[in-house]
């Protein structure tokens, strides 16, 4: 199948970097103007795709997810998406549409879908249509506790009712995808809302590591002791224990996918 996609063009020769890309012990800042065609990467199995890998294991770093950006072109998609059994799954459909076929059901994703898939769940993928489909794919080993199982799910941003945060009079909520008090679930891939002008006013060490893809809107991050402006499109990803610190700098909503791990004992052998 011929690829559907389009080059960029011309790189200019004459353009100095002035970018604001940055990689630091304690985070890295992935703006939305270094995801270039010369930086994809093709997926075995996959037809007329192409992604944007923005997070990965590293030693001594990020070791327990890996989030791509996923372009699936008309007629594209996967018959075996996941070449790992033990491993578990979110897609987030940012752009199009795409048939999900998941343990024997079939699912119309849109734009705000949200798809869960179990480790070892059977799923295909396919853009049934004449437009280009992009969405997010957050991967984890899954890891087991005793008593809990997670299963796979499929629902939408826009179904799920955003929960306020305490005291902010609504203008700090996370749709909350997944119950948090779920121990079958050992992450956790949410949407965080922030109204113009709302701030994170303590600077925050959670003990879980952060990616952070920025949905819509801009603001302003504390990232261990720099300050750095983020923008629709842009992605951070913190080590556990970064300290930070989010001002939203508006006109509108600033919004953000959060990926966590969540509800397991640190593991010590």
């Amino acid at each position: 199948m011929a690829n559907s996609f389009h080059p960029e063009g011309a790189i200019p020769q004459a353009q100095l970097p002035k970018d604001r890309a940055m990689v630091k012990d304690a985070y890295t800042v992935i703006p939305k103007g270094v995801l270039k065609d010369t930086v994809t990467s093709n997926l075995p199995g996959w037809e007329n795709t192409r992604s944007w890998i923005i997070a990965r294991p590293i030693e001594g770093f990020a070791t327990r997810f890996s989030q791509l950006i996923v372009e699936v072109g008309p007629g594209g998609g996967s018959r075996k998406p996941e070449p790992e059994a033990a491993v578990e799954g979110v897609l987030f459909l940012t752009r199009g549409w795409l048939t999900l076929a998941l343990d024997g059901e079939l699912h119309i994703l849109e734009e705000g879908s949200y798809a869960y898939i179990a480790a070892g769940a059977a799923w295909s993928v396919r853009n049934d249509s004449d437009g280009i489909a992009t969405f997010h794919w957050i991967r984890k080993a899954y890891e087991p506790a005793d008593g809990y199982t997670a299963t796979s799910f499929v629902t939408r941003d826009q179904d799920v009712e955003p929960s306020q945060m305490q005291g902010t009079n609504g203008s700090w909520a996370t749709t909350r995808f997944v119950d948090p008090d779920d121990l079958a679930h050992d992450m956790h891939v949410n949407i965080v809302t922030f109204e113009p002008g709302t701030s994170i006013p303590f600077a925050g060490t959670p003990a879980m590591e952060h990616g952070l893809f920025v949905l819509e809107g801009n603001g302003v991050y504390l990232l261990n002791d720099d300050w750095v402006k983020v923008e629709a499109g842009d992605f951070m990803w913190l080590r556990a224990f970064c300290p930070q610190v989010c001002y939203a700098g508006g006109p509108g909503k600033f919004r953000y996918l959060l990926y966590t791990d969540a509800n397991r004992q640190i593991r010590l052998t």
